[in-house]
This record gives structure tokens, C-alpha cells and sequence, in this order.
């Protein structure tokens, strides 16, 4: 169970857990201490336990960590049993390379619609997936459960798309405009994706080597 005040730091680690402990599981590992993942992740062991002590009490002293248990924790907490549906709005290059590449079903996200303004692109499917004119998405979200949206669409009208759709009821977003989208209301969770800030984090840090 989540306890209060999980710093963000913690969250964002949560995630790096979860794969790593996806690939031990691939490999047939059994158990692992919490040094022994800690060297395969670059995180100290003390680290390790300090992360996953904020959500209860995993392991056993001499033993470890059973992987695929630990596994199945890290994804409850982390919401992938949750059964998320999500649509996207916005099937440019972007918003279509993400239909086609990404695994939204391995982080639990049903992808069961998109929406754009191009007829060229309208009634079609990407990897499955509808694709709707914009004219039909306030309808579709009144018809349909939208846990999540996903924008890949024109920075110039990323927020007022938002707003709308939070108007609609939606209530998380992942937000590849590289705008910052904002909202007031607590139970309103964007993530803004911004390729050039990790860019520019690795030139720092070429630059300061």
C-alpha cells in the first residue's frame, strides 16, 4: 500500500524497478538481493530498500528478493493491473510511430482509439487502432471510459484541447507537445514529455565530463 508524501524521486524509480525485475523474470532469475540489483541498476542497495520501504515490507533478510513476486508488487503499485484505457489525439509522425512502436499493454493501457483532423488519416487504423475525426471525440468520451489521452498534436492548441477534455471528464494526460500543459484541479495528473530537456541533459553532462 502507497504510503503519503512518496517523494517524486521514488515514483520516477518505481518504473526503472519494474523493468529491470521485467528482464529477470525473462532470464528465469528466481531471487536477488537487493546489492546484487542494485549493481545492475547503479543504485545503491541501501537505496534499494529505502524506495520500497515506503510501500510496505519486502524480502527477507539472507534471502532477498523473490523476483517475480517483487515484480508483481512494483506493477500493482505502479497501476499496470489496473486495466487503463487510453486514445490519442494527434496521428502525425509522432503520434503515429508511438501507434505502431510503443507497448502500451506491457505498462496496462488498452490504446482503443485515436483522433485527428486530416482526412487522409480518418477512418483508418494504426496498428489496429481506429482512427476518428475530431468532430466525433466528445461524443466518443461521453460513450466511452478515457483514462488517459495521449497528445501528440500542435502546440497551439495543446491546452485548450486539454481544458476541453478535462471539462469532459478526463482525468490523466501524456503530453508530447512539448508545451507545459497545467491544470488547477488536484485530481487532474499530466505528464509533459520534453525530448529536448533529456538532450540537453546528456550535453551536459558530455560537456562536463
Amino acid at each position: 500500500m502507497k504510503k503519503e508524501n512518496v517523494s517524486d524521486a521514488v515514483i520516477r524509480r518505481l518504473p526503472r524497478y519494474y523493468r529491470q525485475l521485467t528482464e529477470l523474470c525473462a532470464k528465469g532469475v528466481v531471487r536477488i538481493s537487493s546489492h546484487s540489483l542494485g549493481q545492475e541498476m547503479n543504485i545503491t542497495a541501501s537505496q534499494i530498500r529505502q524506495d520500497l520501504s515506503c510501500f510496505g515490507e519486502f524480502g527477507q533478510q539472507g534471502y532477498g528478493y523473490n523476483v517475480e513476486e517483487l515484480h508483481t508488487e512494483i506493477g500493482h503499485i505502479l497501476g499496470v493491473d489496473n486495466d487503463y484505457h487510453l486514445i490519442m489525439i494527434g496521428v502525425g509522425n509522432l503520434g503515429h510511430a508511438l501507434l505502431q512502436n510503443f507497448h502500451f499493454a506491457q505498462a496496462g493501457f488498452t490504446v482503443d482509439a485515436a483522433f485527428d483532423v486530416s482526412p487522409s488519416v480518418t477512418g483508418t487504423r494504426v496498428n489496429g487502432v481506429p482512427i476518428y475525426s475530431m468532430e466525433k471525440l466528445d461524443d466518443y468520451i461521453r460513450a466511452h471510459r478515457v483514462d488517459v489521452v495521449v497528445l501528440t498534436l500542435p502546440q497551439s492548441i495543446a491546452q485548450e484541447i486539454a481544458d476541453r477534455l478535462i471539462d469532459l471528464g478526463v482525468r490523466g494526460f501524456w503530453n508530447f507537445t512539448n508545451v507545459e500543459i497545467t491544470c488547477g484541479q488536484p485530481d487532474v495528473k499530466i505528464e509533459n514529455i520534453h525530448f529536448a530537456d533529456s538532450l540537453l541533459t546528456l550535453s551536459y553532462r558530455i560537456a562536463n565530463r
